[in-house]
């Protein structure tokens, strides 16, 4: 296995590697630069543009650029915003980070206890009204885009209701409406996939010889059923943490959760460079990373799963 993973992480940095070239050039491909238009709907003087593209190094060759910020990168050192004056992109991640990561692991609290629940309520009582109607919760939860269901939630809670607030996050109730609609994707995928590795499951040999052993249903959902529908379930769980981690764009703007999926909205508006290519990298990062942890969990999770090759 130490193997794998070593050959997986140098896989993850020729990744990153093509992901920084390909960011590059695109961010550098659309017309205009981020001192083109800083005073009002006003262009900023060109002796000032100048001044400010040259302190940034912006005015040298493209190529001169891109391998100054690999060299920069490789040092964890990403450069100075240009919307944030005075502030290194790293200092403001670490700032706003914490906020997605808060919002993240409740979500993922909340959002999987619930699709677990009406998974495993599906598989139990299939073809029962209790299966369709997580059913149709999933369609719902799958159907709706994010954006609409925040409208949607501030529009009935906290407008007509005025039970939450519209957004923030310095109280816990501020937290109740964005998790809820962060979630609402979670819940839906986890239900699906739950519920479909659940039947497969319950149709086993190995759980029809448990009952005719006479272990009772408790034991046979939980030790039989239910731990070998771990891996599909781990198969969604893992690129979804990674989703989570990364930050919501419309999640955090729609409630004005001061993360990075916010940070990142606002840095591609104002095309500040610095803080597109630290987040593609550092986003590339969590996201390959967790690929990798989700494959070794698999090998913990199924004792078949190995990844040594036969000979």
């Amino acid at each position: 296995m130490g193997r794998y993973v070593v050959m997986r992480l140098l896989g993850l940095a020729g990744v990153l590697l093509a992901v920084s070239m390909i960011t590059f050039a695109l961010m550098h491909s659309v017309p205009g630069g981020p001192f083109d238009a800083r005073i009002g709907d006003k262009a900023l003087p060109d002796d000032i543009r100048l001044v400010l593209n040259r302190h940034y190094g912006l005015d040298r060759p493209l190529t001169e650029q891109y391998l100054v910020f690999l060299k920069n990168a490789l040092r964890l050192d990403f450069g100075a915003s240009f919307i944030y004056v005075n502030r290194n992109v790293m200092e403001i991640y670490a700032e706003r980070w914490p906020y997605t990561v808060q919002l993240a692991i409740l979500t993922l609290i909340f959002g999987g206890s619930a699709g677990l629940a009406l998974g495993i309520g599906a598989a139990i009582k299939k073809n029962t009204w209790v299966d369709y109607a997580a059913t149709v919760i999933t369609m719902f939860a799958i159907v709706v885009p994010s954006f609409v269901l925040a409208v949607m939630l501030q529009f009935i809670f906290a407008v007509k209701l005025g039970w939450l607030p519209t957004g923030g996050w310095d109280e816990p109730k501020q937290w109740i409406l964005p998790v809820a609609c962060n979630a609402i994707v979670p819940i839906a995928v986890m239900q699906r996939f739950v519920r479909s590795s659940m039947v497969d499951a319950m149709n086993s040999n190995y759980v029809r010889t448990a009952r005719a052993k006479g272990v009772g249903e408790t034991a046979v959902m939980l030790v039989h059923v239910l731990k070998n529908a771990l891996t599909p379930i781990i198969t969604v769980g893992g690129p979804m943490i990674a989703g989570l981690l990364t930050g919501s764009f419309f999640v955090e703007s729609m409630f004005r959760v001061p993360g990075v999926g916010a940070l990142s909205v606002t840095a591609i508006q104002q095309r500040d460079y610095t803080m597109i290519m630290a987040t593609t990298l550092i986003w590339t990062t969590i996201i390959g990373v967790t690929y990798v942890l989700t494959d070794i969990a698999y090998a913990l999770a199924d004792p078949r799963i190995t990844f040594v090759k036969d000979k």
